[in-house]
């Protein structure tokens, strides 16, 4: 075992790609899977399945990874410590739902990042997707919410892929529409009150469960429902359309303007936001810190 070896593990894991991978560790596709196919056979494993799309880790390479990325850490804090190296590029993926709080987290990560070289990678993305996303290490960290419709079904899927919910906040339901939209002045909306305007929400593409909906109350029937796959998007479309989604409440006047008004839903339901992380490895230090930047802004919303 060499430990370049294990950086070309780590690599492809991130990358979900041989070619990708090769391109950015400066070596041919041959020689790369060469290398993995060698470590394969030394250890009696298989780290990836290979596939016309792409590669992704077996049960067995998601415990070598974390393994892998424990010594090559050691390793370089050995180095800084002894040979006065310059720290490695940051590394740091993140996978959330469309949350503004989840960007302004990153951004304020980012402005306190003071290394040299950096790689930071920031996923919107479907509810299953995240979820696939920590458990196969692509991403470090999570971000999805959970209420008692989804609860135990979410749950269920986090303790297979060995992955742990942690609690951010609780957010009483609101519905996001244009400060022009009809219903703008209100102090509290009913759903009743909603029936003749489009519904907004994230498409989950084949994983399109009520379950692993974004949006909560999604067994309700909507008269005209609109997907889309980007905030932006959906933005757009609350002013072009006079529609609406439903959300936690925060929002952010940086990412989405002062033009969205957020007015509370009346309902008994509630929204648990929090993090996911995996069991079988340590979080990074920028990961670590992405976490933090996220609680302190929640702090800053008001919420405990």
């Amino acid at each position: 075992m060499k430990l370049n070896q294990l950086r070309y593990i780590v690599e492809v894991a991130r990358s979900g790609s041989m070619n990708e991978a090769a391109k950015k560790l400066y070596i041919t596709q041959p020689s790369l899977s060469t290398a993995i196919k060698e470590l394969e056979e030394e250890f009696n494993i298989e780290i990836f399945i290979r596939t016309t799309k792409g590669v992704s880790l077996t049960t067995e390479g998601v415990e070598f990874l974390g393994y892998a990325k424990q010594i090559l850490d050691q390793t370089e804090l050995l180095e800084l410590h002894y040979n006065k190296k310059i720290p490695a590029k940051q590394l740091c993926c993140i996978s959330t739902q469309h949350y503004a709080f989840a960007v302004n987290a990153f951004v304020n990560l980012i402005k306190k990042n003071h290394t040299a070289e950096y790689e930071f990678t920031l996923r919107e993305t479907r509810t299953h997707d995240i979820i696939t996303d920590v458990a196969n290490l692509r991403s470090e960290v999570g971000i999805l919410y959970l209420n008692d419709f989804n609860q135990k079904v979410i749950m269920r899927f986090l303790k297979e892929h060995n992955l742990t919910f942690s609690p951010l906040f609780e957010a009483d339901p609101h519905v996001f529409i244009s400060t022009q939209h009809p219903l703008a002045k209100k102090k509290i909306i009913q759903l009743e009150e909603l029936e003749d305007y489009p519904y907004l929400s994230f498409e989950q593409g084949e994983h399109n469960s009520f379950y692993f909906s974004e949006e909560i109350l999604s067994t309700v029937y909507h008269k005209k429902s609109i997907h889309v796959s980007d905030r932006a998007t959906l933005f757009n479309l609350l002013h072009g359309l006079n529609g609406y989604t439903i959300s936690t409440g925060v929002l952010s006047s940086d990412l989405n303007g002062s033009d969205i008004a957020s007015i509370p839903l009346r309902t008994d339901e509630k929204i648990l936001v929090g993090w996911i992380t995996s069991q079988k490895v340590q979080l990074s230090q920028s990961a670590q810190k992405y976490i933090d930047e996220l609680k302190k802004l929640i702090a800053e919303y008001g919420f405990e």
